[in-house]
Protein backbone atom coordinates (compact mmCIF):
# COMPACT_ATOMS: atom_id res chain seq x y z
CA UNK A 1 0.00 0.00 0.00
CA UNK A 2 1.56 3.22 -1.04
CA UNK A 3 -0.21 5.04 2.02
CA UNK A 4 2.02 3.21 4.40
CA UNK A 5 5.23 4.19 2.82
CA UNK A 6 4.42 7.54 2.60
CA UNK A 7 3.30 7.74 6.19
CA UNK A 8 6.63 6.24 6.61
CA UNK A 9 8.51 9.63 4.81
CA UNK A 10 6.24 11.81 6.98
CA UNK A 11 7.00 10.30 10.65
CA UNK A 12 10.51 10.42 9.45
CA UNK A 13 10.40 14.13 8.52
CA UNK A 14 9.19 14.51 4.97
CA UNK A 15 7.04 17.05 5.97
CA UNK A 16 7.17 19.63 3.38
CA UNK A 17 3.49 20.82 1.99
CA UNK A 18 3.77 18.40 -0.92
CA UNK A 19 4.37 15.56 0.97
CA UNK A 20 1.67 15.82 3.58
CA UNK A 21 -0.32 16.32 0.63
CA UNK A 22 0.48 13.58 -1.17
CA UNK A 23 0.10 11.67 2.25
CA UNK A 24 -3.74 13.07 2.09
CA UNK A 25 -4.05 12.56 -1.27
CA UNK A 26 -3.35 8.73 -0.94
CA UNK A 27 -5.35 8.83 2.52
CA UNK A 28 -8.01 9.41 0.61
CA UNK A 29 -7.68 7.13 -2.26
CA UNK A 30 -7.29 3.86 0.63
CA UNK A 31 -9.82 5.04 3.11
CA UNK A 32 -6.74 5.93 5.43
CA UNK A 33 -8.07 9.00 6.39
CA UNK A 34 -8.32 8.56 10.14
CA UNK A 35 -4.31 8.02 10.29
CA UNK A 36 -3.72 10.63 8.49
CA UNK A 37 -5.54 13.76 9.45
CA UNK A 38 -3.90 14.42 13.00
CA UNK A 39 -0.81 14.56 10.80
CA UNK A 40 -2.26 16.79 7.82
CA UNK A 41 -3.75 18.80 10.86
CA UNK A 42 -0.51 19.45 12.41
CA UNK A 43 1.25 20.56 9.51
CA UNK A 44 -1.29 22.86 8.10
CA UNK A 45 -1.31 24.76 11.71
CA UNK A 46 2.58 24.98 11.20
CA UNK A 47 2.57 26.03 8.14
CA UNK A 48 -0.38 28.23 7.62
CA UNK A 49 -0.46 26.93 4.38
CA UNK A 50 -3.96 27.05 2.61
CA UNK A 51 -3.13 23.59 0.68
CA UNK A 52 -3.12 21.74 3.15
CA UNK A 53 -5.99 23.27 5.09
CA UNK A 54 -7.53 22.16 1.82
CA UNK A 55 -6.74 18.56 2.64
CA UNK A 56 -7.41 18.50 5.78
CA UNK A 57 -11.16 19.90 5.19
CA UNK A 58 -11.36 17.01 2.72
CA UNK A 59 -10.23 14.07 5.13
CA UNK A 60 -12.65 15.13 7.30
CA UNK A 61 -15.76 15.04 4.48
CA UNK A 62 -14.41 11.95 3.54
CA UNK A 63 -15.45 11.02 7.64
CA UNK A 64 -18.23 12.84 7.56
CA UNK A 65 -17.06 15.38 10.06
CA UNK A 66 -18.69 18.05 8.06
CA UNK A 67 -18.57 20.71 10.98
CA UNK A 68 -14.45 20.33 11.20
CA UNK A 69 -14.46 20.18 7.39
CA UNK A 70 -15.88 23.48 6.66
CA UNK A 71 -13.62 24.71 9.65
CA UNK A 72 -10.98 23.77 7.85
CA UNK A 73 -12.56 25.00 4.53
CA UNK A 74 -12.72 28.60 6.13
CA UNK A 75 -8.91 28.67 7.28
CA UNK A 76 -8.18 27.86 3.75
CA UNK A 77 -10.08 30.55 2.05
CA UNK A 78 -8.74 33.38 4.48
CA UNK A 79 -5.51 32.30 3.28
CA UNK A 80 -5.94 32.04 -0.16
CA UNK A 81 -9.14 33.86 -1.20
CA UNK A 82 -8.32 33.85 -4.54
CA UNK A 83 -8.03 29.96 -5.23
CA UNK A 84 -11.27 29.04 -7.06
CA UNK A 85 -10.73 25.17 -6.02
CA UNK A 86 -10.74 25.78 -2.68
CA UNK A 87 -13.75 28.04 -2.88
CA UNK A 88 -15.37 25.56 -4.56
CA UNK A 89 -14.80 22.74 -1.92
CA UNK A 90 -16.11 25.45 0.90
CA UNK A 91 -19.57 25.76 -1.31
CA UNK A 92 -19.36 22.13 -1.51
CA UNK A 93 -19.14 21.15 2.11
CA UNK A 94 -21.19 23.71 3.38
CA UNK A 95 -23.80 22.12 1.16
CA UNK A 96 -23.41 18.73 2.11
CA UNK A 97 -23.67 19.81 6.04
CA UNK A 98 -27.14 21.76 4.96
CA UNK A 99 -26.30 25.10 5.49
CA UNK A 100 -27.37 27.55 3.00
CA UNK A 101 -24.72 27.19 0.14
CA UNK A 102 -25.71 29.81 -2.75
CA UNK A 103 -23.88 32.79 -1.81
CA UNK A 104 -20.39 30.66 -1.57
CA UNK A 105 -21.09 28.87 -4.86
CA UNK A 106 -21.71 31.97 -6.04
CA UNK A 107 -18.36 33.59 -4.90
CA UNK A 108 -16.48 30.31 -6.19
CA UNK A 109 -17.84 30.82 -9.83
CA UNK A 110 -16.67 34.58 -9.62
CA UNK A 111 -13.27 33.35 -9.00
CA UNK A 112 -12.33 31.72 -12.02
CA UNK A 113 -13.78 30.69 -15.40
CA UNK A 114 -16.84 29.09 -15.94
CA UNK A 115 -16.69 25.80 -14.31
CA UNK A 116 -19.63 23.30 -14.89
CA UNK A 117 -18.85 21.50 -11.68
CA UNK A 118 -19.58 24.52 -9.63
CA UNK A 119 -22.32 25.54 -12.19
CA UNK A 120 -24.27 22.62 -10.66
CA UNK A 121 -23.46 23.13 -7.19
CA UNK A 122 -24.73 26.06 -7.54
CA UNK A 123 -28.29 25.05 -9.18
CA UNK A 124 -28.38 22.25 -6.29
CA UNK A 125 -27.79 24.78 -3.47
CA UNK A 126 -30.84 27.19 -5.28
CA UNK A 127 -33.18 24.56 -5.01
CA UNK A 128 -32.09 23.02 -1.64
CA UNK A 129 -32.77 27.19 -0.28
CA UNK A 130 -36.49 27.52 -2.28
CA UNK A 131 -35.20 28.74 -5.30
CA UNK A 132 -35.83 26.59 -7.78
CA UNK A 133 -36.83 28.56 -10.51
CA UNK A 134 -34.15 30.64 -10.25
CA UNK A 135 -32.02 27.65 -10.64
CA UNK A 136 -34.12 26.55 -13.25
CA UNK A 137 -33.72 30.02 -14.95
CA UNK A 138 -29.78 29.90 -14.85
CA UNK A 139 -29.12 26.57 -16.26
CA UNK A 140 -31.80 27.07 -19.09
CA UNK A 141 -30.13 30.58 -19.89
CA UNK A 142 -26.56 29.03 -19.69
CA UNK A 143 -27.52 26.00 -21.61
CA UNK A 144 -29.30 28.34 -24.69
CA UNK A 145 -25.43 29.49 -24.68
CA UNK A 146 -23.82 26.00 -24.49
CA UNK A 147 -25.91 23.18 -25.51
CA UNK A 148 -23.50 20.54 -25.47
CA UNK A 149 -23.18 20.84 -21.80
CA UNK A 150 -24.24 17.60 -21.00
CA UNK A 151 -24.17 17.59 -17.23
CA UNK A 152 -25.88 20.63 -17.29
CA UNK A 153 -28.92 19.39 -19.26
CA UNK A 154 -28.93 16.29 -17.01
CA UNK A 155 -29.15 18.77 -13.91
CA UNK A 156 -31.84 20.71 -15.00
CA UNK A 157 -34.20 17.98 -16.56
CA UNK A 158 -33.64 16.21 -12.78
CA UNK A 159 -34.45 19.73 -11.30
CA UNK A 160 -37.91 20.10 -13.19
CA UNK A 161 -38.70 16.70 -12.82
CA UNK A 162 -38.58 17.53 -8.88
CA UNK A 163 -40.57 20.91 -9.51
CA UNK A 164 -43.18 18.53 -10.76
CA UNK A 165 -43.08 19.10 -14.22
CA UNK A 166 -41.39 15.49 -15.38
CA UNK A 167 -42.98 16.74 -18.94
CA UNK A 168 -40.51 19.53 -19.60
CA UNK A 169 -37.40 17.64 -18.38
CA UNK A 170 -36.34 16.83 -21.90
CA UNK A 171 -37.00 20.42 -22.84
CA UNK A 172 -33.00 21.33 -23.04
CA UNK A 173 -32.29 18.73 -24.92
CA UNK A 174 -34.96 18.87 -27.81
CA UNK A 175 -33.60 22.79 -28.12
CA UNK A 176 -30.14 21.46 -28.56
CA UNK A 177 -31.13 18.95 -30.89
CA UNK A 178 -33.39 21.46 -33.25
CA UNK A 179 -29.91 23.33 -33.42
CA UNK A 180 -27.61 20.37 -34.05
CA UNK A 181 -29.60 17.66 -35.28
CA UNK A 182 -26.81 15.45 -35.74
CA UNK A 183 -24.93 15.67 -32.68
CA UNK A 184 -24.32 12.17 -31.03
CA UNK A 185 -23.77 12.54 -27.87
CA UNK A 186 -26.44 15.09 -27.12
CA UNK A 187 -28.57 12.09 -28.61
CA UNK A 188 -26.77 9.52 -26.45
CA UNK A 189 -27.43 11.94 -23.36
CA UNK A 190 -31.48 11.86 -24.41
CA UNK A 191 -31.57 8.28 -24.62
CA UNK A 192 -30.05 7.42 -21.33
CA UNK A 193 -32.36 10.45 -19.83
CA UNK A 194 -34.95 8.11 -20.99
CA UNK A 195 -33.83 5.08 -20.05
CA UNK A 196 -32.94 5.84 -16.60
CA UNK A 197 -36.12 7.27 -16.35
CA UNK A 198 -37.88 3.47 -17.85
CA UNK A 199 -39.18 5.86 -20.15
CA UNK A 200 -39.21 2.43 -22.75
CA UNK A 201 -41.58 4.04 -25.27
CA UNK A 202 -39.70 7.02 -25.21
CA UNK A 203 -36.32 5.23 -25.79
CA UNK A 204 -37.79 3.60 -28.96
CA UNK A 205 -39.48 6.45 -30.44
CA UNK A 206 -35.77 8.61 -29.87
CA UNK A 207 -34.04 5.88 -31.34
CA UNK A 208 -36.04 6.28 -34.34
CA UNK A 209 -35.61 9.50 -34.46
CA UNK A 210 -31.61 9.73 -34.15
CA UNK A 211 -31.57 7.52 -37.03
CA UNK A 212 -34.15 10.24 -39.29
CA UNK A 213 -32.13 12.59 -37.82
CA UNK A 214 -28.85 11.09 -39.85
CA UNK A 215 -27.16 9.41 -36.74
CA UNK A 216 -26.01 6.05 -37.82
CA UNK A 217 -27.91 2.86 -36.76
CA UNK A 218 -24.82 1.73 -35.17
CA UNK A 219 -24.27 4.55 -32.89
CA UNK A 220 -27.54 3.94 -30.95
CA UNK A 221 -27.52 0.13 -31.49
CA UNK A 222 -27.43 -0.90 -27.89
CA UNK A 223 -30.26 1.87 -26.61
CA UNK A 224 -32.49 0.19 -29.76
CA UNK A 225 -31.75 -3.32 -28.17
CA UNK A 226 -32.58 -2.45 -24.62
CA UNK A 227 -36.05 -0.72 -25.90
CA UNK A 228 -37.46 -3.58 -27.63
CA UNK A 229 -35.95 -6.27 -25.03
CA UNK A 230 -38.04 -3.88 -22.38
CA UNK A 231 -41.12 -3.47 -24.49
CA UNK A 232 -41.53 -7.16 -25.38
CA UNK A 233 -40.46 -7.25 -28.96
CA UNK A 234 -38.54 -10.28 -28.85
CA UNK A 235 -37.44 -11.17 -32.41
CA UNK A 236 -36.16 -7.72 -32.96
CA UNK A 237 -33.95 -7.55 -29.08
CA UNK A 238 -32.69 -10.88 -30.45
CA UNK A 239 -31.55 -9.57 -33.88
CA UNK A 240 -30.00 -6.23 -32.09
CA UNK A 241 -28.36 -7.69 -28.90
CA UNK A 242 -27.00 -10.32 -32.02
CA UNK A 243 -25.41 -7.66 -34.11
CA UNK A 244 -23.62 -6.17 -30.87
CA UNK A 245 -20.25 -6.95 -29.22
CA UNK A 246 -20.85 -9.50 -26.42
CA UNK A 247 -19.64 -6.71 -23.92
CA UNK A 248 -21.87 -4.10 -24.81
CA UNK A 249 -24.98 -4.30 -22.44
CA UNK A 250 -24.16 -7.41 -20.77
CA UNK A 251 -26.74 -6.69 -17.93
CA UNK A 252 -29.53 -5.68 -20.46
CA UNK A 253 -28.95 -8.94 -21.82
CA UNK A 254 -29.62 -10.89 -19.36
CA UNK A 255 -32.73 -9.00 -18.47
CA UNK A 256 -33.98 -10.25 -22.11
CA UNK A 257 -32.90 -13.69 -21.27
CA UNK A 258 -34.74 -14.25 -18.13
CA UNK A 259 -37.83 -12.35 -19.00
CA UNK A 260 -37.92 -15.12 -22.37
CA UNK A 261 -36.84 -17.82 -20.13
CA UNK A 262 -33.81 -18.96 -21.93
CA UNK A 263 -32.24 -19.56 -18.71
CA UNK A 264 -28.98 -21.49 -20.17
CA UNK A 265 -27.65 -18.36 -21.99
CA UNK A 266 -28.63 -16.43 -18.95
CA UNK A 267 -26.83 -18.66 -16.79
CA UNK A 268 -23.63 -18.29 -19.10
CA UNK A 269 -23.72 -14.53 -19.55
CA UNK A 270 -24.05 -14.29 -15.56
CA UNK A 271 -21.30 -16.87 -15.08
CA UNK A 272 -19.16 -14.63 -17.47
CA UNK A 273 -19.70 -11.70 -15.94
CA UNK A 274 -19.01 -13.40 -12.00
CA UNK A 275 -15.71 -14.61 -14.03
CA UNK A 276 -15.09 -11.11 -15.46
CA UNK A 277 -15.09 -9.10 -11.77
CA UNK A 278 -15.33 -5.82 -11.35
CA UNK A 279 -18.49 -3.63 -12.26
CA UNK A 280 -19.38 -6.75 -14.42
CA UNK A 281 -19.69 -8.67 -11.57
CA UNK A 282 -21.32 -6.04 -9.08
CA UNK A 283 -24.17 -5.43 -11.69
CA UNK A 284 -25.28 -9.13 -12.30
CA UNK A 285 -25.79 -10.53 -8.64
CA UNK A 286 -29.06 -9.35 -8.43
CA UNK A 287 -30.07 -11.19 -11.67
CA UNK A 288 -27.74 -14.33 -10.37
CA UNK A 289 -30.01 -14.46 -7.52
CA UNK A 290 -33.07 -14.65 -9.24
CA UNK A 291 -31.73 -17.21 -11.62
CA UNK A 292 -30.15 -19.16 -9.30
CA UNK A 293 -33.78 -19.83 -7.43
CA UNK A 294 -35.75 -20.28 -10.97
CA UNK A 295 -33.68 -23.12 -11.85
CA UNK A 296 -33.03 -24.77 -8.35
CA UNK A 297 -29.15 -24.12 -8.24
CA UNK A 298 -27.35 -24.07 -4.59
CA UNK A 299 -25.78 -20.98 -5.30
CA UNK A 300 -28.81 -19.31 -4.27
CA UNK A 301 -28.39 -20.80 -0.99
CA UNK A 302 -25.05 -19.99 -1.12
CA UNK A 303 -25.52 -16.13 -1.61
CA UNK A 304 -29.21 -14.91 0.04
CA UNK A 305 -30.01 -17.90 2.07
CA UNK A 306 -28.78 -17.40 5.41
CA UNK A 307 -31.16 -15.94 7.70
CA UNK A 308 -28.12 -13.41 9.24
CA UNK A 309 -28.39 -11.33 5.72
CA UNK A 310 -31.54 -9.34 6.77
CA UNK A 311 -31.82 -8.26 10.04
CA UNK A 312 -34.01 -6.16 12.30
CA UNK A 313 -32.90 -3.11 15.15
CA UNK A 314 -35.55 -1.72 17.49
CA UNK A 315 -33.75 1.84 17.28
CA UNK A 316 -36.37 3.21 19.05
CA UNK A 317 -34.43 4.04 22.33
CA UNK A 318 -31.30 5.42 20.74
CA UNK A 319 -33.05 7.69 18.15
CA UNK A 320 -34.60 11.33 19.10
CA UNK A 321 -38.32 11.59 20.16
CA UNK A 322 -39.67 9.99 16.90
CA UNK A 323 -42.36 12.99 16.74
CA UNK A 324 -39.26 15.40 16.32
CA UNK A 325 -37.30 13.21 13.60
CA UNK A 326 -40.76 13.38 11.84
CA UNK A 327 -41.17 16.51 11.92
CA UNK A 328 -37.43 17.21 11.21
CA UNK A 329 -37.59 15.34 8.38
CA UNK A 330 -40.75 16.69 7.06
CA UNK A 331 -38.66 19.88 6.42
CA UNK A 332 -36.52 18.67 4.30
CA UNK A 333 -39.09 17.25 1.93
CA UNK A 334 -39.26 20.53 -0.71
CA UNK A 335 -39.87 18.52 -4.00
CA UNK A 336 -42.88 18.75 -5.79
CA UNK A 337 -42.23 15.51 -7.80
CA UNK A 338 -40.20 12.71 -7.93
CA UNK A 339 -36.52 11.55 -9.32
CA UNK A 340 -36.62 10.80 -12.64
CA UNK A 341 -34.44 7.94 -11.59
CA UNK A 342 -35.11 6.60 -8.32
CA UNK A 343 -37.57 4.21 -6.86
CA UNK A 344 -40.02 6.44 -5.14
CA UNK A 345 -44.03 6.17 -6.48
CA UNK A 346 -46.55 8.65 -5.13
CA UNK A 347 -44.18 10.55 -2.58
CA UNK A 348 -40.74 12.66 -2.73
CA UNK A 349 -36.95 11.89 -1.72
CA UNK A 350 -34.70 14.55 0.43
CA UNK A 351 -32.12 16.03 -1.83
CA UNK A 352 -28.12 15.42 -0.58
CA UNK A 353 -26.38 13.30 1.49
CA UNK A 354 -29.30 13.54 4.71
CA UNK A 355 -26.03 11.62 7.43
CA UNK A 356 -23.74 15.00 6.61
CA UNK A 357 -25.44 17.24 7.84
CA UNK A 358 -24.43 18.79 10.66
CA UNK A 359 -27.61 19.82 12.95
CA UNK A 360 -28.10 17.60 16.38
CA UNK A 361 -30.91 16.05 15.08
CA UNK A 362 -29.81 14.10 12.10
CA UNK A 363 -26.09 13.52 13.95
CA UNK A 364 -27.71 11.93 16.71
CA UNK A 365 -29.93 9.90 13.42
CA UNK A 366 -26.47 9.06 12.02
CA UNK A 367 -24.98 7.81 15.56
CA UNK A 368 -27.63 5.36 16.09
CA UNK A 369 -27.81 4.26 12.85
CA UNK A 370 -23.98 3.58 12.68
CA UNK A 371 -24.14 1.71 15.92
CA UNK A 372 -26.48 -0.63 14.41
CA UNK A 373 -24.71 -1.07 11.31
CA UNK A 374 -21.62 -2.13 13.19
CA UNK A 375 -23.63 -4.54 15.18
CA UNK A 376 -24.98 -6.02 12.05
CA UNK A 377 -21.25 -6.15 9.96
CA UNK A 378 -20.04 -7.82 13.39
CA UNK A 379 -22.98 -10.83 13.66
CA UNK A 380 -22.23 -11.48 9.40
CA UNK A 381 -21.48 -15.24 8.86
CA UNK A 382 -17.88 -16.14 8.19
CA UNK A 383 -15.97 -14.64 5.22
CA UNK A 384 -16.30 -15.46 2.23
CA UNK A 385 -14.05 -13.71 -0.53
CA UNK A 386 -16.46 -15.16 -3.46
CA UNK A 387 -19.57 -13.37 -2.04
CA UNK A 388 -20.28 -9.81 -2.74
CA UNK A 389 -21.73 -9.20 0.76
CA UNK A 390 -19.07 -11.61 2.93
CA UNK A 391 -15.75 -10.91 1.22
CA UNK A 392 -15.45 -7.15 1.69
CA UNK A 393 -12.84 -6.46 5.10
CA UNK A 394 -14.69 -5.80 8.23
CA UNK A 395 -12.35 -3.74 10.28
CA UNK A 396 -13.17 -0.39 8.79
CA UNK A 397 -15.17 2.50 9.76
CA UNK A 398 -18.67 3.09 8.43
CA UNK A 399 -19.49 5.24 5.09
CA UNK A 400 -22.28 5.99 3.56
CA UNK A 401 -22.82 6.09 -0.55
CA UNK A 402 -25.71 7.59 -0.13
CA UNK A 403 -28.70 8.47 2.50
CA UNK A 404 -31.44 10.53 2.32
CA UNK A 405 -35.22 10.46 3.49
CA UNK A 406 -38.38 9.21 1.53
CA UNK A 407 -42.42 10.94 2.29
CA UNK A 408 -44.55 8.47 0.89
CA UNK A 409 -48.52 9.91 0.27
CA UNK A 410 -51.91 7.46 0.25
CA UNK A 411 -51.24 4.93 -1.89
CA UNK A 412 -47.69 5.63 -2.81
CA UNK A 413 -44.53 2.49 -2.59
CA UNK A 414 -41.13 2.09 -4.01
CA UNK A 415 -40.60 -0.33 -7.13
CA UNK A 416 -39.10 -3.06 -6.73
CA UNK A 417 -35.28 -2.28 -7.32
CA UNK A 418 -31.61 -3.28 -5.84
CA UNK A 419 -28.32 -0.43 -5.28
CA UNK A 420 -25.33 -1.28 -7.15
CA UNK A 421 -23.29 1.20 -5.60
CA UNK A 422 -23.75 -0.29 -2.20
CA UNK A 423 -23.00 -2.95 0.32
CA UNK A 424 -25.48 -2.69 2.79
CA UNK A 425 -29.19 -0.86 2.35
CA UNK A 426 -31.55 -0.20 4.44
CA UNK A 427 -35.31 1.12 5.86
CA UNK A 428 -36.02 3.01 9.03
CA UNK A 429 -39.40 3.64 9.63
CA UNK A 430 -39.73 6.70 11.28
CA UNK A 431 -43.93 7.24 10.78
CA UNK A 432 -46.38 5.08 9.53
CA UNK A 433 -49.94 5.42 8.50
CA UNK A 434 -52.81 4.39 10.27
CA UNK A 435 -54.74 1.05 9.29
CA UNK A 436 -57.31 1.19 7.42
CA UNK A 437 -60.36 -1.37 6.73
CA UNK A 438 -60.07 -2.04 3.59
CA UNK A 439 -55.85 -2.58 3.40
CA UNK A 440 -54.31 -6.03 2.39
CA UNK A 441 -52.68 -7.24 5.31
CA UNK A 442 -49.22 -6.30 3.90
CA UNK A 443 -49.75 -2.92 3.07
CA UNK A 444 -46.74 -0.81 3.54
CA UNK A 445 -44.52 -4.01 4.36
CA UNK A 446 -41.05 -4.20 3.17
CA UNK A 447 -40.62 -7.41 -0.03
CA UNK A 448 -37.10 -8.57 -0.24
CA UNK A 449 -36.04 -10.57 -2.97
CA UNK A 450 -39.18 -9.87 -5.13
CA UNK A 451 -38.16 -9.18 -9.19
CA UNK A 452 -39.97 -6.47 -10.89
CA UNK A 453 -42.97 -7.33 -12.41
CA UNK A 454 -41.33 -5.72 -15.84
CA UNK A 455 -39.13 -9.11 -15.79
CA UNK A 456 -42.32 -11.43 -15.93
CA UNK A 457 -40.52 -13.70 -13.44
CA UNK A 458 -43.14 -15.81 -10.73
CA UNK A 459 -40.64 -15.15 -7.93
CA UNK A 460 -42.21 -14.82 -4.59
CA UNK A 461 -40.48 -12.61 -1.67
CA UNK A 462 -37.86 -14.25 0.20
CA UNK A 463 -38.96 -12.08 3.75
CA UNK A 464 -41.33 -9.88 4.14
CA UNK A 465 -40.78 -7.00 6.92
CA UNK A 466 -43.57 -5.72 8.69
CA UNK A 467 -42.89 -1.82 8.89
CA UNK A 468 -42.75 -0.38 12.95
CA UNK A 469 -42.34 3.16 14.40
CA UNK A 470 -38.27 2.96 14.88
CA UNK A 471 -37.60 -0.23 13.50
CA UNK A 472 -34.50 -0.89 11.39
CA UNK A 473 -33.69 -3.34 8.58
CA UNK A 474 -30.50 -4.07 7.13
CA UNK A 475 -29.63 -6.31 3.91
CA UNK A 476 -27.51 -6.97 0.99
CA UNK A 477 -27.23 -3.73 -1.46
CA UNK A 478 -27.96 -6.31 -4.35
CA UNK A 479 -31.14 -7.71 -2.85
CA UNK A 480 -34.02 -7.02 -4.90
CA UNK A 481 -36.57 -4.64 -2.72
CA UNK A 482 -39.34 -3.02 -2.88
CA UNK A 483 -42.54 -2.14 -0.71
CA UNK A 484 -46.28 -3.04 -0.64
CA UNK A 485 -48.84 -0.20 -1.40
CA UNK A 486 -50.39 1.43 1.28
CA UNK A 487 -54.15 3.22 1.66
CA UNK A 488 -54.27 6.48 2.91
CA UNK A 489 -51.93 8.86 5.17
CA UNK A 490 -47.56 9.44 5.49
CA UNK A 491 -45.26 7.05 5.23
CA UNK A 492 -42.09 8.47 6.10
CA UNK A 493 -38.33 6.35 6.42
CA UNK A 494 -34.51 7.01 6.14
CA UNK A 495 -32.76 5.41 4.05
CA UNK A 496 -28.61 4.79 3.16
CA UNK A 497 -25.98 2.62 1.79
CA UNK A 498 -23.30 1.80 3.41
CA UNK A 499 -20.76 1.56 0.94
CA UNK A 500 -18.03 -1.28 0.48
CA UNK A 501 -15.25 -0.98 3.03
CA UNK A 502 -11.45 -0.02 1.57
Amino acid sequence: MRFAGQLAAVHGGRTGIDDVGELANLALDEGEEEAALPLVAAAAGRSGAARLWQWAGLLHRALDDHAAALAAFDQAARLAPGDAGIAHGRARVAYEAGLDAVALFEAAARIGPPNGDILIGLAAARWSAGRGEEAEAALDAILAEVPLWLPGHVQLAQLRALMGRPEAAAASFERALARDPVSLPLWRALLDLHLRGEDHVALAEGVGRAEAAGIPSAEVADFAAIAAAELGQVDRADRLFGALPGEVAPVWRVRHLLRTRRFAEAAASIDAAIAAGGDRRAAVWPYAELLWRLTGDPRSGWLSGDAGLVRSFDLRGRLPPLDDLAAHLRSLHVARGEYLDQSVRGGTQTDGPLFSRIDPVIRALRAAIVGAVETYVAGLPPADRGHPLLAPRRDRRTRFAGSWSVRLRGGGYHAHHFHPQGWISSALYVALPGREAGDAPEAGWLSLGEPQAALGLDLPPTALVEPAPGRLVLFPSWMWHGTRPFGAGERLTVAFDVAPPR
